[in-house]
């Protein structure tokens, strides 16, 4: 390893990146776990994405049948198939864990802003790659998708459909649209391990945050990355790879929708078109736009939705209040779960029917999701009272283990 390190310094970069060489915080708990375990999820995406398309045709005459083939004919091929699907919702689960553990330990705030934006641009870009993956199949639910979610840049004023023939290759989802949904597919994956690497990079130069919102004081506030969070990674590892192994093999097709196996049909419009399930918080912020004002119903609809997402661009500079954790933010804590629980009022509203009740639904809960980010954060941030923090992570910690809120020298600090 010597002689290769002077030739070529990988090991070093490795040791310094991951290992022995890369402090971190001591007080780290399981939440942490979830970027490791992304950046899993993605790993099997690409290993198993890449032998998928070995086998995959992208023409819309033989698409749907290629994946049967895959299913039926080639040798493990079905495993592969259901692995990639519902490595999709794997990787979804722990990106928006991930989100809402630095939402609540305030990992957006300064001086990590830019670790922040980055992982919103990886957001932006699965959601992008998962849309035209979702599409290849060639089934009902696919077809269709790509017609309904296409059809809403048409809402666009003088260039919307332009953009969307542009999108298409066409009037309408063909080969054309299979051909390039699947080229950037392909690619999409490469480009989010790259931003990953960025992500990480940013992370290295200010260092983690932890659930005690302080920065590090001396060494006496870290331990190695190795071998103190390679092993409570792989524990966490391994509790990922068992949920995961069982959506596998004893319900692979739990997250999907069973008319994706009904070829695609342009004359057949299934009785209730839904995407994933990852995007039906968005989805429901879409379909809340029910009446012109102004601009066009649907064009509030498709600015709501993309806004929804480009709000987390500016997290940082909404949220002014110094402390970071929510565990010495009260008020900024109980607003926290208020938009978990509206969040998932969301995603309950973007995968059922449109009936009036779910869409006054998906009205209120949508119109909470801004007033969270635009009114309520910053209000908070501005006269909360915030719980007094611990003078370094190691009298936190301390604190926690002794129960009594005292550390050797008799300073009050707060238990947990």
């Amino acid at each position: 390893m010597q002689w290769v390190d002077n030739r070529l310094p990988l090991p070093r970069l490795v040791y310094g990146a991951i290992g022995g060489g890369y402090p971190v915080p001591r007080n780290l708990n399981y939440w942490w776990n979830f970027g490791v375990l992304a950046g899993a999820a993605l790993a099997v995406q690409i290993i198993t994405g890449v032998v998928l398309a070995m086998h995959y045709a992208a023409n819309g005459a033989v698409a749907f049948d290629s994946v049967e083939h895959i299913m039926r004919d080639v040798n493990g091929g079905w495993f592969l198939r259901y692995a990639h699907a519902n490595g999709a919702s794997m990787f979804f689960i722990v990106v928006y864990i991930h989100i809402f553990r630095g939402l609540y330990y305030g990992s957006y705030k300064p001086p990590r802003e830019m670790v922040w934006l980055l992982g919103v641009v990886i957001f932006l870009l699965m959601m992008a790659t998962a849309f035209m993956g979702y599409v290849l199949p060639w089934g009902q639910m696919s077809f269709w998708g790509a017609q309904v979610i296409t059809g809403f840049f048409s809402a666009i004023p003088l260039v919307g459909e332009n953009i969307r023939i542009w999108l298409l290759g066409g009037y309408a989802p063909d080969n054309a649209a299979l051909n390039r949904f699947f080229s950037l597919h392909y690619l999409l994956p490469f480009v989010i391990a790259g931003v990953i690497i960025l992500h990480i990079w940013a992370l290295h130069i200010p260092g983690s945050n932890n659930p005690e919102g302080v920065d590090v004081k001396g060494e006496q506030d870290t331990v190695p990355f190795h071998p103190y969070y390679t092993a409570k990674d792989g524990w966490g590892m391994g509790v990922f790879f068992l949920i995961f192994a069982l959506l596998v093999f004893f319900a692979p097709n739990m997250l999907g929708h069973p008319d994706n196996y009904i070829p695609a049909n342009p004359l057949s419009t299934p009785a209730h078109i839904v995407p994933e399930w990852y995007f039906w918080p968005f989805y429901a912020i879409l379909r809340s736009f029910t009446a012109d004002f102004i601009l066009p119903a649907k064009l509030w609809g498709v600015l709501a939705m993309f806004g929804s997402i480009l709000i987390l661009f500016f997290l940082p500079w909404l949220d002014r209040s110094p402390v970071r954790s929510a565990k010495y933010r009260p008020a900024y804590r109980i607003a926290f779960w208020v938009l978990v629980v509206d969040v998932l009022l969301l995603g309950y509203v973007g995968g059922s029917e449109a009936t009036p009740k779910f869409l006054i639904l998906g009205q209120i809960t949508a119109a909470y999701y801004f007033a969270h980010f635009l009114i309520i954060v910053p209000i908070i941030s501005r006269i909360e009272k915030t719980r007094p923090l611990p003078n370094s992570i190691t009298e936190a910690v301390l604190a926690k283990h002794d129960g009594h809120g005292a550390t050797r020298d008799g300073a009050a600090v707060p238990a947990e």
